[in-house]
């Protein structure tokens, strides 16, 4: 029995260790992804996308609050793969680090479920998670950026926002991908699997056409965007808002397409805004179709409960021998 014991109390901290270990190193693998797309804003260099806030709050609501330190420990091994080790460079880090812990306690006082079959779970996601924790991380990183003298005072607001929409973004096109993988079970269901295939080959041969087409094309990817949420529901959404965001970046960052002749401050304007509208649209739409098809199917459910409640008193009656009969004009009555 004392084996037993100190089995267990051993096991506990190497799988402690190692969830630390892996949230770390999936934080700074999506870091680098993150970087290798980069635009430059009043001198500072930014993302358009910055994965592992994503990554971070995903982390979070799949594994609790726990997981905290591999998140610094991959905000910190970043931040080292990009500058020395300085006071500022702390100052980032427990910026980067508090931001996601915020967003996560503020989704869990809402109620939040990771399955985000609701509306107000889409609502929460985008407005607590995304939009008002990440102020932490970009108000912390543009603040350290104008006490270092790296960039001026009249360039601050533009740092910041580019700052912020980018680890927004993060948040609403990475972390409900990684949250609905995590409840992927296998095997997949092959239901509509040729309309999925059609829907997969006309995304990867218009979205990258209205990503780098000189005409402004990228209204085009609505119609595929709602296409998917109303057959596919939040898989569908989600997994072409993360393709479309993607390409788009990829243009934005390539400078071709409708982002040709755009200073670098409206490249990421224009970038930004697309991205939002489309992640919001995503989330929101879908969430709300998931929530009519749930509710459709408890009332299904409820109204087939009740056909077999009626169906089980019918059946008791008759085993009673009770049969209906005329009573005059007083009505029925029931007779042995």
């Amino acid at each position: 029995m004392a084996a037993v014991v100190g089995s267990r109390e051993l096991r506990t901290p190497v799988v402690v260790a190692l969830r630390t270990l892996a949230v770390a190193a999936c934080y700074y693998g999506s870091a680098q992804l993150g970087l290798l797309r980069e635009l430059v804003v009043e001198g500072a260099v930014v993302t358009p996308i910055w994965p592992p806030t994503g990554v971070a709050v995903a982390c979070l609501l799949l594994f609790g609050l726990r997981c905290w330190p591999g998140i610094a420990l991959g905000a910190f091994f970043v931040i080292l793969s990009l500058t020395t080790l300085t006071p500022s460079a702390l100052v980032v880090l427990a910026g980067n680090t508090a931001a996601p812990v915020v967003g996560y306690l503020l989704l869990r006082r809402a109620g939040f479920r990771n399955d985000l079959t609701r509306l107000r779970d889409g609502l929460a996601l985008v407005f607590l998670g995304a939009l008002t924790a990440m102020l932490i991380s970009s108000t912390t990183g543009a603040g350290i950026l104008i006490a270092t003298d790296r960039i001026e005072w009249p360039g601050f607001w533009a740092v910041w926002l580019a700052w912020w929409v980018g680890d927004a973004m993060g948040v609403l096109i990475v972390t409900p991908v990684l949250l609905l993988l995590a409840r992927v079970r296998l095997p997949l269901p092959v239901s509509r699997w040729k309309e999925a295939a059609v829907l997969t080959v006309i995304a990867c041969c218009l979205v990258p056409l209205a990503a780098r087409s000189s005409v402004s094309l990228l209204f085009l990817v609505y119609p595929l965007l709602i296409w998917a949420a109303l057959r596919f529901q939040l898989a569908g959404s989600l997994l072409c808002a993360l393709f479309a965001s993607v390409m788009t970046t990829v243009a934005a960052t390539d400078r071709v397409g409708p982002f040709e002749r755009l200073s670098r401050v409206e490249v990421m304007m224009k970038l930004q805004a697309f991205n939002g509208a489309m992640a919001l649209t995503a989330l929101i739409l879908s969430a709300v179709i998931t929530e009519q098809v749930y509710t459709r199917r408890s009332v299904e459910r409820a109204c087939q409960e009740l056909v077999e409640v009626l169906e089980h008193l019918t059946a008791g009656e008759s085993a009673d021998g009770r049969a209906p009969v005329e009573d005059g004009g007083a009505g029925r009555r029931w007779e042995e």
